[in-house]
């Protein structure tokens, strides 16, 4: 923990000529950002597996990060020393107060009560942002699973037509007609997969909105922290899905022209 409180405080010492008291807050976020671009090639490579839990993995690994800033910015000694971090504000809020504490210094709208609520708000601004894209996720794969129901024995019209045309036997037909019930089988499988996805699609990015419980029980910090991380894995999956979205245009124009 100790060199986790020297980084950030040497990144809030390079920023403090601009950003003052709140140097070290804005360190925080940088730290955040610093550690998704390191987790970066992992949350690419699970986008590609294509499930809901995509970014679980570099999620789990968040939570030994996550647990150093809780416990960096609610130890009032680090290292044997006093822990500097804690005299840290973002404007009027220390970074090591919690919510409760911040209501009984003038309530909600007090001074500090104003910084925590504009850390709820961007963090709801968020969740609301990831739900929405969800449910754009989830309706896409349902009209693709509808797409196949509608049409399970497609991949079996263009396997057909081989046999016949090699043969044009009984052993051809026969042939032909265990690829479409094969093709039948997969498609339906495919559906089942993809109504599955659907739902999850649909629940998961509502959890979001658990990271305001989160927000408001933990260090000021740590609020930081959650919106920058969270805030981060949307626009990563955002970006992920418009640059897959731009190559299957790509390619799909590419074979058209190429007909």
């Amino acid at each position: 923990m100790s060199v986790f409180t020297h980084l950030v405080a040497e990144l809030g010492r390079l920023l403090e000529p601009v950003l003052a008291q709140s140097a070290t807050a804005a360190a925080i976020v940088l730290f955040t950002v610093l550690v998704r671009l390191a987790l970066h090639p992992l949350s690419r490579a699970a986008f590609r597996g294509a499930t809901p839990a995509a970014g679980c993995l570099p999620m789990l690994l968040q939570l030994p990060v996550f647990f150093v800033m809780y416990q960096a910015f609610s130890s009032a000694e680090v290292g044997g020393k006093a822990n500097e971090l804690l005299g840290h504000r973002l404007f009027a809020a220390p970074l090591g107060a919690r919510w409760t504490e911040a209501l009984g210094e003038g309530g909600p709208f007090g001074a500090q009560g104003l910084v925590f609520l504009g850390l709820f708000g961007a963090i709801a601004v968020v969740a609301a942002w990831s739900a929405v894209r969800g449910r754009r996720t989830a309706a896409s794969v349902a009209a693709a699973a509808a797409v196949a129901a509608a049409d399970p024995k497609k991949p079996a019209g263009r396997v057909a037509p081989r046999g016949g045309a090699k043969a044009g036997t009984k052993g051809g037909t026969k042939g032909g007609s265990k690829a479409g019930a094969g093709g039948g089988v997969m498609a339906e499988v495919t559906a089942e997969q993809q109504e599955v996805m659907r739902k999850l699609g649909g629940v998961l990015p509502l959890l979001s909105f658990g990271t305001l419980i989160t927000a408001a029980v933990v260090p000021l910090a740590a609020g930081l922290y959650l919106l920058t991380t969270t805030a981060w894995s949307v626009a990563e999956r955002a970006w992920l899905q418009y640059r897959k979205d731009r190559a299957e245009r790509l390619t799909v124009g590419g074979e058209r022209s190429s007909l």
